[in-house]
């Protein structure tokens, strides 16, 4: 059964290019020219993956992620922000709401057929459907990947996206050490548009909300962070 992909842009010209490429593929492909078509077309078509712009005219891309992570229903649809935006800044707002991957235009056909496909691999391998029926309990942490919840001493915290992976991948290997670089990739897959200083970010957020158990989560100087061993 082929994938269907929706590629959102106000620019026919851009879902035109979009739509040639991904059907070559042999993906079955939907378009939208505004926010609200999209959404419409995501609540009764349900997408295996959107291409999504973030400079719509009426709802802008960032609005539509907020939303879809918002609804249990549609919030595991993977999202490919397609944008000629491509500041740090906004490459890490698109991803703390949830994004996939970040595509900066002017781009490459093949690289956006080669991001649509990783992604949706990751959808559909261990690293995404396996993985997320775990449940990982260390020190007073627990960490629900499917429910996508963790909790404290037996109490919620709210994480975000990218809080809560890194969390999670650090936790599974307790004492070994990753470079930023590796985290990104772990997290995003390889070669994913985010200056490793992002992942100092995330960390400095994680650790505050964790309170003491954020010392867990140790700095090896000159290499990365590791979780420290039980």
């Amino acid at each position: 059964m082929k994938n269907r992909i929706l590629a959102v842009d106000d620019e026919e010209d851009i879902v035109e290019l979009v739509r040639y490429n991904l059907e070559r593929e042999g993906y079955e492909t939907l378009s939208a020219f505004s926010g609200k078509e999209a959404l419409e077309i995501i609540s009764k078509k349900r997408p295996d993956l959107i291409v999504l712009d973030l400079m719509l005219p009426d709802l802008d891309g960032l609005e539509i992620t907020r939303r879809l992570k918002r609804d249990e229903e549609l919030k595991d649809i993977p999202i490919v922000m397609l944008t000629a935006k491509g500041e740090e800044a906004d490459v890490v707002v698109g991803l703390e709401l949830g994004a996939d991957d970040y595509i900066v235009k002017p781009f490459s056909p093949r690289i956006l057929v080669a991001r649509v496909r990783s992604v949706l691999r990751r959808r559909e391998s261990g690293t995404l459907a396996d993985i997320r029926s775990e449940s990982i309990r260390i020190h007073d942490i627990e960490i629900h990947m499917g429910r996508h919840q963790v909790y404290l001493a037996g109490d919620p915290i709210d994480l975000t996206f990218s809080e809560f992976e890194i969390l999670a991948f650090l936790s599974r290997r307790p004492g070994w050490v990753f470079t930023r670089s590796q985290i990104v990739d772990a997290i995003r897959g390889d070669n994913y548009p985010v200056t490793e200083r992002s992942v100092d970010v995330q960390v400095v957020g994680l650790r505050r909300k964790l309170g003491v158990q954020g010392d867990y989560i140790e700095t090896v100087r000159g290499v990365g962070y590791r979780f420290k061993e039980l």
